[in-house]
């Protein structure tokens, strides 16, 4: 973990946002169609995410491209379609971080 790559992921409202959507996929997002997409187990698709910022792709796709650089999220391709969802670990990881250091 590269704490200033964290905290620049983090020094984004949107991004944050999408952090929090993505806790609980499946109280913000709508169920996916595809066979072996999940909501929990795969993650919320890019488009899901596009739609619910009201945001341009490209735009969506540079902040999700943020947050996984920075180790936030994990993407899984299926097909054409990109699937994300948030790295707990890391984010724990990060929590200790701001808990010991800060």
């Amino acid at each position: 973990m590269e704490p200033i790559e964290v905290f620049k992921a983090l020094s984004n409202e949107a991004r944050l946002q999408i952090l929090d959507w993505l806790r609980d996929p499946e109280a913000h997002f709508e169920p996916q169609g595809g066979v072996g997409v999940d909501l929990i187990e795969t993650g919320v698709c890019v488009s899901q995410i596009t739609t619910k910022l009201g945001m341009t792709q490209s735009t969506t796709s540079q902040y999700m491209s943020v947050l996984q650089r920075a180790g936030l999220v994990h993407a899984t391709r299926i097909g054409k379609w990109t699937y994300y969802k948030r790295n707990e670990d890391a984010i724990q990881r990060v929590a200790s971080f701001i808990q010991r250091e800060l």
